[in-house]
């Protein structure tokens, strides 16, 4: 064991105790993250205009501050990025993240110097609890290679401002930047392929132990060097064992990173986001990402299907149930207030709170009323891929309302294949039997003849990443949407279909 591993054990043990603090006490620590929050921004403009200064229970809270997203906090943001101070929390923030909107171009969301921090130190802990659980520390000896943005940042009114994965590469710990590939000049590179090519260059002669980033950018790079090599990854990178993902549900790919890697590795799953790095993946065994409840962000829930309702009911973590739907709601020591991320997320224990990103709450299908989320596609793609010996790159779904014949209405789930089941009919009936028995709306609907079974749209091998392109939003943090209501997504990707 080398003096490093040693001392990542030990610096492992020390965070896994001081973070047992605030685990076994989880309601007492968001009551001082939420009173915290209120005493430290009721001089700000924001915290007078909803009159934090009386705000003393979370009944207060929610009488004064409505759940807003980005475009209802907008004016509040807009005179943050003009460079005024005091707005959404005292002085100005250190950096904005910048963001792809879906309705009003780029979104800019504060970084102060207090959620910084937490952004770093949440990522390490990960590592470090991954240490902790199974005692493996031999991969800090080695290359970590971490897939993100640029690094490069501009500047708008005295605040600089990239994409979040840029920003934290500024700040990577001295310990670790000898590890650390890709170099900066390669990190710097613009265009993801030219991008993906000098990675490739880079890490094939290093001694690879540790691969992070979104699984389909990194089954892209996996590909280019298996393409380059003709040997699996694992062959490539003897001792890599350990893949930190997070972005996406890791199931629909797992088969195919296997069959790449020609092994199985351990994996730690993180759920981090512009506003805030939410939960990661604190057991090997136990199903769910730790919550992370004192990192300067306060939590409320709304349930999923009350969320469209007038006035739906707000909670906090003391209420929530196991395996409900909910709307995650922050407010940050960044100065997001009752701020919807978008994300929905179902708790998978209480003792201590792990959670599942089960979609986000502008993504499903409900064209005739099933509300069909992403927890529930990615599962029956996954038991079908098991069942029949099929590997994918991407996929994604949408309603067809009005198919051309006289038939009845569909899901439509476009595919790209990395290996076709032999049974492609058998594929599409297993799907659909799992979907139906996850959703019970779904259910209803099959059997009442209202939908039909779904169906398969074969695209072909780089359709997705062609899409991507073409929407500007080829690599970094960008991913496929999952699910979508109408056809926007479908209407280009038939123009992909295989023959």
């Amino acid at each position: 064991m080398s003096l490093k591993s040693f001392a990542a054990k030990i610096f492992a043990k020390y965070v896994h105790y001081q973070n047992q603090q605030w685990i076994t006490n989880p309601i007492e620590t968001q009551q001082k993250v939420f009173k915290n929050l209120i005493d430290t921004a009721k001089n700000t403009s924001f915290g007078r205009d909803h009159h934090f200064e009386n705000i003393e229970t979370f009944e207060d809270f929610v009488n004064e501050v409505p759940v807003r997203d980005y475009e209802a906090l907008k004016p509040y943001v807009e005179k943050v990025v003009a460079g005024e101070k005091d707005i959404l929390w005292p002085e100005k923030p250190l950096y904005f993240a910048k963001t792809s909107g879906t309705t009003s171009g780029a979104k800019y969301i504060p970084i102060t110097k207090e959620s910084m921090p937490s952004h770093i130190e949440s990522a390490r802990n990960a590592i470090l609890n991954y240490i902790h659980e199974t005692g493996n520390a031999d991969f800090v000896d080695g290359k970590m290679i971490f897939l993100q943005g640029s690094p490069i940042l501009q500047e708008k009114n005295g605040i600089k401002l990239g994409r979040l994965s840029g920003i934290v590469a500024h700040y990577v710990p001295g310990y670790l930047q000898k590890n650390r590939l890709p170099s900066w000049e390669t990190n710097c590179i613009d265009d993801w392929e030219t991008k993906v090519d000098a990675i490739v260059e880079e890490t094939l002669p290093e001694n690879m132990t540790v691969i992070s980033g979104i699984p389909s950018w990194v089954q892209m790079y996996f590909e280019r060097i298996q393409q380059k090599t003709t040997k699996k990854i694992g062959d490539v990178f003897k001792n890599f064992n350990l893949f930190i993902y997070g972005g996406v549900n890791f199931e629909p790919y797992r088969a195919k990173f296997e069959s790449l890697i020609g092994r199985k590795v351990d994996s730690i799953e993180l759920f981090p986001a512009s506003e805030g790095f939410f939960a990661y993946q604190d057991s090997q065994t136990e199903k769910g990402m730790l919550l992370l409840l004192n990192s300067g962000i306060f939590y409320e829930f709304i349930k999923a299907d009350d969320f469209y309702t007038e006035n739906p009911k707000r909670i906090t973590l003391k209420d929530v149930e196991l395996g409900v739907n909910y709307v995650l709601i922050i407010s940050t020591n960044a100065g997001l207030w009752s701020y919807n991320v978008g994300d929905t997320v179902q708790f998978t224990s209480l003792k201590p709170y792990r959670v599942i990103v089960s979609g986000r709450i502008k993504h499903f299908i409900s064209a005739f009323g099933e509300h069909v989320i992403a927890k529930e596609v990615e599962q029956a793609m996954k038991e079908a891929i098991t069942a029949f010996d099929a590997f994918i790159n991407e996929f994604t779904v949408a309603p067809q309302i009005t198919p051309k014949t006289d038939e009845l209405p569909y899901h439509e789930w476009f595919i790209e294949f990395e290996k076709e089941p032999s049974d492609m009919e058998g594929f599409s009936k297993k799907i659909d039997e799992v979907l139906q028995q996850q959703n019970s709306y779904y259910f209803d609907l099959i059997q009442g003849k209202v939908l039909q079974q779904l169906k398969i749209t074969r695209l072909e091998t780089g359709a997705f990443q062609s899409y991507m392109k073409s929407q500007g939003k080829l690599g970094g943090q960008n991913k496929v949407q999952r699910l979508a209501n109408d056809r926007k997504i479908a209407d280009v990707l038939e123009g992909f279909t295989k023959k």
